[in-house]
């Protein structure tokens, strides 16, 4: 089993195949939405570093998910690009696992900070008085690490499973990267145990952070239904909007992935909704903050100058 497992020293990704004329198409398209998902994430890195006023919890943790964001895309959307203009373009072994295993750590991290930045928003807003001890920076730099950590870790779970399975032919990734499903079924060993567990593992990040944010959202709803006036209510729903928008996107893509009705082939509604998951996300959650956050558009107004002098 060891010698065939070597016998496999590159993958294929088999991508979107189409014609070469609507692939340069994609190619260019693809290459634009990439270059806006860095600059507006690098843009909201940048307001947060160099504005004073966004030095709080919950721009720090905006600022982790643009990292994540970030990362997100340039693990898997430059080896597409690459596909796209050259179809036969393999890659390794090594790479096409640590691309999966990057990849898992990002999606798991990008789950457990929403579910931060959840948390941090009841705090602010069911515990105000107490905000500034219970969200303290210590606090806030624990959880975020706590995240990165305990995504580390699961991810690890899952290629400890893939990596000592054999690896003997055919060498055709059905996807656009090296995704671990896709993956596993170029094995030539039983791989149901390990399918198991990387279902399981996908649920539990899944479904575990996405009920503590209903959680925190339903505390969230219950207060500001409280709040006599109609302008502290607005004022209250307003500093929620941006991540509910997030987490909508998030989550809506990954529940209609696994869980959603399907029709025709499942593998290739599964890899046009990470292609969504890969690319848009990331190029959307810094519009969303942008263009909704009335304090991320008055530091990036007077980072541009046409603001009021402090």
């Amino acid at each position: 089993m060891g010698g065939n497992q070597t016998s496999v020293t590159e993958f294929l990704l088999l991508g979107f195949p189409l014609s070469p004329r609507m692939q340069l198409l994609l190619f260019g398209l693809f290459s634009l939405l990439f270059a806006c998902t860095l600059l507006g994430n690098g843009v909201i890195l940048g307001l947060i570093s160099l504005d004073s006023r966004l030095h709080t919890p919950m721009y720090f943790f905006l600022s982790q998910l643009a990292t994540v964001d970030i990362t997100y895309a340039c693990n898997t959307v430059p080896q597409m690009l690459v596909n796209l203009l050259s179809p036969a373009q393999p890659i390794s072994f090594a790479g096409c696992m640590t691309q999966t295993f990057l990849f898992l750590i990002f999606a798991h991290t990008e789950c457990l900070l929403l579910v931060v930045m959840s948390y941090d928003r009841y705090v602010a807003i069911c515990l105000p008085l107490r905000y500034s001890t219970i969200m303290s920076w210590r606090v806030c730099i624990t959880l975020v690490v706590a995240s990165w950590t305990l995504a580390f870790l699961l991810a690890l779970v899952d290629m400890v499973l893939l990596l000592p399975l054999p690896f003997c032919g055919p060498q055709i990734v059905n996807h656009f990267f090296c995704e671990i499903l896709a993956v596993l079924k170029l094995s030539c060993a039983d791989t149901h145990f390990t399918k198991v567990v990387v279902l399981s593992v996908a649920a539990l990040v899944l479904v575990g952070p996405l009920s503590a944010i209903v959680v925190s959202y339903g505390h969230i709803v219950w207060a500001v239904l409280k709040i006599q006036s109609a302008e502290g209510r607005r004022k209250a729903f307003s500093t929620c909007s941006s991540h509910l928008c997030v987490v909508g996107l998030f989550y809506g893509t990954a529940i209609i992935m696994y869980v959603g009705p399907q029709h025709g082939d499942p593998q290739e509604q599964k890899k046009y909704l990470l292609l969504f998951h890969s690319l848009f996300n990331p190029m959307l959650n810094p519009l969303i903050y942008s263009l909704r956050n009335r304090e991320v558009k008055a530091a990036l107004r007077r980072r541009l100058g046409k603001g009021r002098p402090s």
